[in-house]
Formats: C-alpha cells, sequence, structure tokens
C-alpha cells in the first residue's frame, strides 16, 4: 500500500474574484438501530471531525486545485483530513465564508467559497494523513448541527443535506466532474 501525504502549500490553489476557492463534503453512513437489522432500523449518522485549530468540529474541507475537479478536491480533502473513502452522490451548493486565518495575497481578506457534497461512506482507514492531528465522531444530523462549529457548515447540513435526506438521498451526481468555476 502506498503512503498517503497531504497536499500543502497554496501555489496550485484556484481563485476566482477574490475567493479562494474550497471542495469539502458532508460524510455519511447508515448506523443500524435497534435489533432487527431491517432498513426501518437504520439511521443516518454524519462524520465529522475535530478542527485543526482544537476547538469544535467540522466537515472535511480543504483548497481546491488546479489540477483536480471541485468533486475530486472533495474527496481528496475527506481521504486527507477524515479518513474515509467513499461515493460523492450530491452537489449541496456554494457556501461563502471569510476565513479568519486563511488571507494570502489572492485573498487578501479571507474571502472563501466552498463548493459541499454528500460522501456516502463505504471505508474508514486505520491511517490517514492527518489522523495524529484529528479525531472523528460519528453524529446523528440534530447532534452534528448541535457541535458544527461554523455557521455556513451548520447551513449546509441544517438546510441543505437535511432537504436532500428528506426529499430520499437521491443519487443526483455523474461520476464526470467539471473543472469548471464555481457558480
Amino acid at each position: 500500500m502506498s503512503e498517503l501525504v497531504a497536499r500543502t502549500g497554496r501555489q496550485h490553489q484556484r481563485y476566482q474574484d477574490g475567493y479562494r476557492l474550497i471542495a469539502g463534503c458532508i460524510p455519511f453512513k447508515y448506523q443500524t438501530i435497534g435489533e432487527y437489522g431491517d432498513d426501518e432500523s437504520k439511521q443516518v449518522v454524519v462524520l465529522m471531525i475535530s478542527s485543526a485549530s482544537g476547538s469544535g468540529l467540522v466537515f472535511p474541507k480543504g483548497g481546491w486545485e488546479n489540477d483536480e475537479t471541485a468533486e475530486e478536491a472533495a474527496e481528496r480533502e475527506a481521504v486527507e483530513e477524515a479518513g474515509v473513502r467513499g461515493n460523492l452522490v450530491h452537489f449541496l451548493g456554494c457556501y461563502p465564508f471569510k476565513s479568519k486565518t486563511l488571507q494570502d495575497e489572492y485573498s487578501p481578506e479571507g474571502l472563501c467559497k466552498a463548493a459541499m457534497y454528500t460522501l456516502h461512506v463505504k471505508e474508514e482507514l486505520e491511517m490517514w494523513p492527518e489522523k495524529s492531528q484529528r479525531e472523528r465522531s460519528w453524529l446523528t444530523i440534530p447532534e452534528a448541527i448541535q457541535c458544527c462549529k461554523h455557521v455556513w457548515m451548520r447551513e449546509a447540513l441544517e438546510n441543505d443535506f437535511s432537504k436532500w435526506h428528506a426529499e430520499g438521498m437521491n443519487s443526483t451526481l455523474q461520476k464526470t466532474g467539471s473543472k469548471n468555476s464555481l457558480g
């Protein structure tokens, strides 16, 4: 097995109209509840990770780089930060936010725009690039809403993920992605 290494640096980051472009996901799986193991006794749980700054819980996300699609960036961040692999099944939307720590020459005000997806988790890795810096927590949707550090992530979960969940969690993504800019 090849060693997983997190990408670092900003030299290949995408920017658009003063925004640093970010990609991330809300990883989820079905958890059996009760004794029967049938479809009626399963609930959706989402994976949150400890923030790199040490306080609060977040979803995996990071810079979208020039050599990848937004979907590929979201999948890469899930592996690097949360140690999970799976299938992206739905695009939740784009969420603008202002970073308190990520100002640079291309985005001096720290403006970011995140493309967020849902990721149906198929594999939880024992080792991943940021394992020593992150802790994983599987939470119900109401628990995750209460624990979410960032308002924009909470909105993605509470509004868009919850709506998608209520509508049956249908797959809306093709496997091919676009390297075009965010809308």
